[in-house]
């Protein structure tokens, strides 16, 4: 699950806690996906200004996992 949120946005307190709920949520359909044979989920929070032609999912993954 990937979600873009303005860049001068994502230290603010909603976005925080949006982030958090999206990551539990990927973190149970991956427990629940793993009993039945299906795929790992995990988000991605990406400040919107770093979406570009020339970005990959890969890429803004490796640059973003961590956020």
């Amino acid at each position: 699950m990937i979600e873009t949120k303005a860049a001068s946005a994502m230290a603010d307190a909603d976005v925080v806690a949006k982030r958090d709920a999206g990551a539990n949520w990927c973190l149970n359909a991956s427990n629940y996906s793993k009993k039945h044979r299906g795929k790992v989920w995990k988000y991605l929070l990406i400040p919107h200004d770093v979406v570009a032609d020339n970005m990959t999912l890969r890429g803004l993954a490796e640059a973003y996992s961590g956020s």
